[in-house]
């Protein structure tokens, strides 16, 4: 599924009259001057779309995260993918007021990158990744990863957000990331690593200057990055047969 396919960025279409159009053949931007909807509702709609047609050949990708509800914002992942940054952070505890970020690994276009705190995780290299992003993405980070880094380095992300966990729900999948890896059947090589390992392994490099516990953390962290890519892959499958497909069955879309 494609951001051309959805109508509930139009102003006055919610869920169920976009399945009303889907249903009556109705499931392109390009098929709206064709369909039989009322004129009043048609040209409504055909003046939007003309705006959203333009933002989408520019790249805008905040003005379709900012007009499509929360949970339907992974509908944009297939026209933005390229730049679609999977990323997550780990930390010295919960709180973004008394805690810190050790490091952050992102993964974009098949390449990961991480930064580490006291080297190079500076507000300047994080703006210049998200300078570079068109799409974030990642496991709970609307409540965690991203107000974390907002509040460590004064950053204010306007890009669209996918969250897996919350998308994941959408189709039944609940739990943590490893639980869900497990339940699509993406395989998991550190098993024996977690949240609370990861601040052990933090403290070990620095107080006392253990390089390999810093190897082991950015290697956990920049795994459970890369992994985001394929569970993305997996449930944006799901939801699109579920929220999507099913509703144009027999069709040409």
């Amino acid at each position: 599924m494609r951001i051309e396919n959805s109508f509930l960025l139009a102003p006055g279409v919610g869920e169920k009259t976009e399945k009303k159009l889907w249903k009556q053949g109705i499931t392109h931007w390009d098929d709206v001057t064709e369909s039989s909807i009322s004129d009043n509702k048609k040209q409504k709609i055909s003046n939007f779309l003309s705006k959203a047609r333009k933002n989408l050949e520019v790249g805008n990708s905040v003005f379709f995260g900012s007009q499509l509800p929360s949970k339907s914002v992974w509908r944009m992942y297939r026209n933005f993918e390229e730049s679609a940054t999977f990323f997550d952070i780990e930390t010295t505890g919960l709180s973004p007021e008394k805690n810190k970020v050790t490091t952050v690994s992102l993964y974009r276009g098949g390449e990961s990158k991480t930064f580490v705190q006291g080297q190079d995780l500076t507000r300047e290299n994080l703006q210049k990744e998200i300078h570079k992003s068109k799409v974030l993405v990642s496991f709970n980070g609307k409540m965690f990863d991203q107000p974390f880094l907002e509040k460590n380095y004064n950053l204010d992300i306007e890009l669209p957000h996918i969250d897996l966990m919350h998308s994941c729900r959408r189709i039944g999948l609940t739990g943590g990331l490893k639980k869900i890896e497990k339940d699509l059947g993406v395989e998991r090589e550190l098993e024996d690593i977690d949240g609370r390992e990861a601040v052990r392994l933090w403290k070990k490099y620095e107080n006392k200057g253990n390089e390999n516990a810093l190897e082991d953390l950015i290697r956990y962290n920049r795994y459970d990055t890369e992994n985001l890519e394929q569970v993305l892959e997996l449930v944006h499958s799901r939801l699109e047969h579920r929220f999507f497909l099913k509703h144009v069955e027999n069709r040409n879309i």
